[in-house]
């Protein structure tokens, strides 16, 4: 079993968590069941996914977990180009936020290679 508190992708992606709570909170009030809610669920998935995973008994189930995981994390980059198309964040920030979440991604793609 892993302590994923430890893990690197659990602690880049709850701190990306937290940067899209922050951004969604200045979206429209009429987005608020919309594509606010959308975004946050799923990039509360990512780290929830690791974190379920890491207390799994076989290195094959934690790599499904972290397969969902960046599953999520695409579903998340598709919402926030969506949401820079509605003009609800701008160009600078959409591409800080996708900029982090591809080194998320990237680093949970190598650690899962790890386990298989």
């Amino acid at each position: 079993m892993h302590q994923f508190k430890e893990l690197q992708i659990w602690k880049k992606s709850r701190l990306f968590c937290s940067k899209i709570y922050n951004v969604t909170a200045t979206f429209p009030n009429e987005e608020k069941f919309g594509i606010t809610n959308q975004l946050r669920r799923a990039s509360v998935s990512i780290p929830s996914n690791i974190a379920e995973g890491s207390s799994r008994n076989s290195n094959k189930d934690f790599a499904r977990f972290l397969e969902i995981a960046i599953g999520s994390a695409y579903e998340v980059e598709t919402q926030l180009l969506i949401s820079s198309d509605l003009g609800f964040i701008d160009e600078e920030n959409t591409t800080e936020l996708i900029s982090f979440l591809y080194e998320i991604t990237k680093m949970t793609s190598r650690f899962r290679a790890t386990l298989l």
